[in-house]
């Protein structure tokens, strides 16, 4: 049985993934607009990712009796400028996740919840790859120039 601390932290999250998922949905529609399909489709694989975190998380929650709740998810941003700016965002906005999931453990250990530290754990090592991840793009970006970026964009269309 999940306590109803954890429980709202829990929810808290899943509002917070469908977030990240919208924002990664606009980035997309923003990125394609701006003629960027490769980096385009990345963002749309991302979104759906997010999305299926919310799902996990309230899957999980009901497996221990808790309720998932979808609260109200705030409007994301709709403009970000160049695509270097866009990934430099998706880099700060997954420290900003990881920090959230961090939160998440600390309250799951506060309640002496092992299984569900041991649950969070997979998301805990997600996070490292997400921010390893788009850091590299972003990284790559900045070294590859203009002429660089539409071979990266290639690139992106293939996740």
């Amino acid at each position: 049985m999940i306590t109803e601390k954890l429980e709202k932290a829990f929810n808290d999250q899943i509002t917070a993934e469908l977030w990240s998922s919208n924002l990664y949905l606009q980035m997309s529609f923003y990125l394609q607009k701006e003629g960027w399909d490769g980096c385009a489709h990345w963002m749309l694989k991302q979104s759906e990712e997010e999305r299926d975190h919310a799902v996990e998380l309230a899957g999980y929650l009901a497996k221990r009796g808790g309720t998932a709740k979808v609260s109200m998810v705030d409007v994301v941003p709709d403009g970000w400028g160049s695509v270097e700016e866009v990934f430099k965002h998706v880099y700060e906005h997954e420290c900003h996740v990881s920090q959230l999931i961090n939160e998440l453990v600390d309250v799951a250990s506060a309640e002496k919840d092992k299984a569900t530290q041991d649950f969070l754990w997979g998301f805990v090592r997600e996070q490292v790859e997400e921010e390893a991840t788009a850091s590299s793009i972003l990284e790559k970006i900045k070294k590859a120039g203009a002429a660089g970026l539409l071979y990266i964009d290639g690139s992106l269309a293939k996740r």
